[in-house]
């Protein structure tokens, strides 16, 4: 017991060591792969880190998200997670993703927090219906129904759920804005303590009738489940990076944004919408579950669902893409994020995917990922994917930033306007003049 007691306590004192910062701090390297032996190694952001020259694709990939979750247990559903525990190139990049399955008639993923992350979820399969409550005074209720290619948000601290009321399987997709977000789920954590919070305390939190015995029942039934989940904690919460990426951290809840500054509060670029007047279509899409047309010179489209999508990401750091890929050579080109770094599940298809790292290795990281495999394309880095395979092909991915911008190197070099002087790009690119005299005004007329 006195074992528990210290873990306990060792999980107050981490958390409180994190929570005085507000974001991940900013690597200075373009990643920093998280290792457990600490030979040649260089600490980092509490973790040690591989030598960057001895990196490779593994450490950026992870498989396996295409395989259905065990949902036979007491709330009928499974997360699993691809946080910087399974992928240890996550380290530094403020971003993750989990897989969640929900049985029929009920699966539920029960009341939860994290306390480091806005999480982003897609659902793929069946009809849920979600939900998150905002903070004192109000307690709101944001409550919404979703089905296959909707998606929500869930603020950062919020109590929130997700409940299956379909009658067959549900599966999700979500990102979290940290490569390791932390949970706590309500009644583990409130009705499952180790040791047990005084009954007398719960009894007047929760109006309930002081049956004491009861409550020790409660509480001892969920005693042997809480070590193996305040064990884990600790690990998390000693390891862990405060998450809202880049973005700024949020001082409220949430801060809608709004076009008409009537009424409105300026915070982080956008004017807010008054907290009271927000409602759950302010964190809602719908579409994402629609095929998109490829047929375009790169064979791929990407559809967004950022801060001009959902209001109710401003401030929150995470957003989600939708990528459809054409047979035989559809194409995501090289590109890059400045404010986010990208982490890919692949639901169909097969892709060949990779990043460069900068100067002077200029390193290629590249993998062939096939679905349920996931993938991290660091912040800043040019990547790319691209399916080699002879069907059509779809990816998720989640960034962590609400706004993560997009610079496709073709286009921003020779497609700029006004144009890069050639002479410029003939001798950058070692390329002739009439070559580049060509590109630009391809690439002008292709962005125009």
């Amino acid at each position: 017991m006195k074992g528990v007691q210290f873990l306990v306590a060792f999980v107050l004192l981490a958390l409180a060591s994190k929570l005085v910062s507000a974001s991940d701090p900013s690597p200075l390297q373009d990643f920093c792969v998280a290792i457990n032996e600490t030979k040649d190694g260089v600490f980092v952001n509490g973790k040690f880190c591989k030598d960057p020259k001895f990196a490779t694709a593994e450490d950026f990939f992870l498989p396996g998200l295409n395989i259905p979750g065990n949902t036979s247990n007491q709330v009928g559903s499974m997360v699993t997670p691809a946080n910087v525990q399974q992928i240890p190139g996550l380290n530094t990049l403020g971003i993750s993703l989990v897989r969640i399955d929900y049985a029929p008639y009920g699966g539920l993923n029960p009341p939860h927090t994290h306390p480091r992350a806005t999480e982003i979820l897609v659902v793929v399969e069946g009809t849920l219906s979600v939900g998150f409550v905002t903070s004192n005074t109000d307690n709101r209720l944001f409550t919404k129904v979703l089905y296959p290619g909707d998606v929500f948000v869930f603020p950062e601290g919020m109590i929130h759920f997700q409940f299956n009321i379909g009658s067959t399987n549900a599966v999700a997709f979500a990102a979290l804005s940290s490569q390791n977000p932390g949970v706590i789920t309500i009644a583990n954590a409130v009705f499952g303590s180790d040791p047990a919070i005084n009954p007398d305390v719960l009894a007047k939190a929760f109006q309930l009738d002081q049956n004491i015995h009861t409550f020790r029942a409660c509480t001892s039934i969920m005693m042997k489940r809480l070590q193996l989940f305040i064990a884990a904690f600790v690990i998390l919460a000693f390891s862990s990076l405060l998450a809202s990426a880049s973005d700024p951290s949020p001082l409220q809840d949430f801060c809608v944004a709004i076009n008409d500054t009537k009424n409105g509060v300026f915070v982080n670029g956008k004017f807010c919408k008054d907290a009271k007047l927000a409602n759950a279509e302010d964190f809602f899409y719908s579409g994402l579950s629609i095929p998109r047309n490829t047929s375009n010179p790169v064979g791929s489209t990407v559809t967004p669902v950022n801060v001009a999508q959902i209001p109710g990401l401003n401030t929150l750091g995470i957003s989600l893409v939708r990528i459809d890929y054409a047979p035989y050579g559809g194409l995501n080109p090289p590109h890059t994020h400045p404010r986010a770094t990208e982490i890919l599940v692949v639901l169909e298809g097969t892709l060949y995917v990779g990043f460069v790292t900068s100067n002077s290795d200029n390193r290629l990281i590249t993998k062939v990922l096939n679905p349920g495999d996931v993938f991290v394309f660091p912040i800043g880095l040019i990547h790319f994917q691209f399916n080699i395979g002879n069907t059509k092909a779809v990816a998720f991915a989640g960034l962590s930033s609400q706004n993560p911008g997009v610079i496709t190197i073709a286009n921003a070099v020779f497609g700029s306007d006004p144009p890069i002087n050639p002479d410029v790009l003939t001798k950058a690119f070692q390329l002739d003049n009439n070559i580049v005299t060509y590109l630009q005004s391809k690439f002008w007329w292709d962005n125009n």
